[in-house]
């Protein structure tokens, strides 16, 4: 099974649930385009956080220097994004994609990262709860939707907001694999108590 892991804006908690679906599957996790952060990227928070020795975190296609919109941060770094040159890394395993910032964020003059999502991985998409954020995921939904790839799942992060969470699942009709509250942190044993509750929704995606 193959995941791609997609959020409805930036900092809605994708990394973090990387790391449970990660830590559920015991899957490989790989995230294409790292922008910024180099040496606490994404990467290496998804791998702090895992508690099974079976799962690899694969590196970056597009390792880039400044925190900002791919597309920039490829410009700063003197290069262009080349889709073809993003290959999926081989493996036996499951694995975890991680996408950056929401679907349409640019990758450059041409592709976004929705540009990334191949027609065998399964789609689950990051809801952080705010204001505005019910406008923000059901513009994800539709923006997969009008390039006919279906959402698998969906995750909320953040604390319960029935009326948001029950309009969100009642206009999308998407499967809730669960939501993830406002811990004080994430560590490897909260990863795994998210990754155990999850673990059955996850399976039958």
């Amino acid at each position: 099974m193959k995941l791609f892991i997609t959020g409805i804006g930036t900092d809605v908690g994708k990394t973090v649930a990387s790391a449970i679906i990660t830590q559920a599957l015991e899957a490989d996790y790989w995230k294409p385009i790292q922008a910024g952060d180099l040496d606490n990227s994404d990467s290496h928070k998804v791998k702090s956080k895992l508690k099974n020795e079976k799962s690899k975190v694969h590196p970056n296609s597009y390792a880039l220097n400044t925190p900002a919109s791919p597309h920039l941060a490829a410009q700063l770094d003197n290069i262009t994004i080349d889709l073809n040159k993003i290959i999926e890394p081989s493996t036996d395993n499951h694995l975890v994609i991680e996408g950056a910032g929401g679907i349409l964020v640019p990758l450059n003059n041409h592709d976004c990262i929705i540009d990334l999502i191949k027609p065998d991985y399964k789609v689950i998409i990051v809801s952080r709860h705010y204001l505005g954020s019910i406008n923000h995921t059901l513009l994800t939904f539709e923006a997969l939707k009008s390039r006919k790839i279906e959402v698998a799942g969906i995750i909320f992060s953040g604390d319960e907001n029935k009326a948001t969470e029950e309009i969100i699942l009642s206009k999308t009709k998407a499967k809730c694999i669960g939501r993830i509250e406002n811990e004080p942190y994430f560590d490897e044993n909260v990863v795994a108590y998210y990754a155990d509750l999850f673990r059955e929704n996850i399976e039958n995606l």
